[in-house]
């Protein structure tokens, strides 16, 4: 692994579905992380800048997705004061479809470490502020997120289809985590769940996922032998996408999918398209349960 003190052109990184790339300098003049790959823009000196730094970033990811599941109780135990319900919060924990003021709470919990983590490890540790450093931008081409999200709800509805026949109830098993989100809401509160959903729950894990846990990983993995930093990096990425949701039977969709997202991250060097692919992916999901609730028709 590179020190942090190496400043020789990287090696150049390429794996199978990632594109060649020639080497390029160490040091890139200032401003915004240039175009290319995540791979590419390391090589110019976009954050995090070392191996050093890099950890810190990771450190910084650890610490965050941990504080968000503190923060997350936190809201819970206040709001359910609020709402006179808390001595009966952790039976609410377990229902299958909790109220809406309970989802919300910890859904901003969740999004305060993710998003605090990833805005303090390039304020701390970064080089041209967290949206630069984190590839927050977008472009015309990034609305080529809506198919790719779209197509991912049926790549996963195929990958399922040898499993359905062997595992009871499957249909209310693997639909479960979204009633969970949603089930228990109806009207102005389904829809203020469903925007967070589709909108803010792509925009927050985007950052923190693709934008500061996929480029620590491929720092740190840029002198693997054989090119593979990149896929090494995407496929770590999105398996810690999939095992952060903490649902067994998703697990294999979502990894799947998270790598996908991870892919598009680095090959385009920003999180526009993926974070438009993750909302369309979101509001497919949405729909379903809605319509499986009754609150919309398919056909409508």
């Amino acid at each position: 692994m590179a020190d942090a003190d190496d400043t020789g052109p990287g090696p150049r990184l390429r794996a199978g579905f990632l594109p060649t790339e020639p080497d390029a300098p160490s040091v890139a003049p200032a401003g915004p992380a240039g175009g290319g790959t995540i791979g590419a823009q390391l090589r110019a000196g976009a954050a995090p800048t070392d191996t050093r730094r890099a950890w810190s970033w990771l450190g910084f990811a650890a610490a965050g997705f941990l504080a968000g599941q503190v923060v997350a109780a936190i809201f819970a135990e206040v709001t359910a004061a609020v709402a006179g319900k808390a001595g009966s919060l952790t039976a609410i924990a377990r229902l299958s479809a909790p109220p809406e003021w309970y989802v919300v709470s910890t859904l901003f919990g969740v999004w305060v470490g993710f998003g605090g983590s990833a805005v303090l490890a390039s304020a701390l540790r970064g080089r041209s502020g967290w949206v630069r450093d984190l590839g927050l931008r977008f472009r015309p081409i990034d609305l080529l997120g809506v198919p790719i999200g779209v197509a991912g709800q049926y790549l996963i509805a195929l990958m399922y289809l040898p499993f359905r026949s062997h595992i009871h109830d499957f249909t209310q098993q693997f639909q479960a985590p979204g009633q969970r989100l949603t089930g228990g809401s109806h009207g102005a509160g389904f829809v203020l769940i469903a925007v967070l959903t589709v909108v803010c729950a792509p925009f927050v894990e985007e950052v923190f996922f693709r934008g500061l846990l996929l480029r620590s990983l491929a720092r740190l993995f840029e002198r693997l032998p054989g090119g593979a930093a990149p896929a090494v990096a995407v496929a770590v990425t999105g398996i810690l996408f999939g095992l952060a949701h903490a649902e067994s039977l998703q697990l294999l969709g979502l990894a799947t999918f998270g790598i996908i997202l991870a892919t598009l991250a680095y090959r385009t060097g920003r999180l526009g398209m993926g974070m438009v692919a993750h909302a369309s992916f979101n509001l497919v999901a949405v729909i379903s349960v809605a319509s499986s609730s009754g609150l919309v028709h398919p056909w409508s």
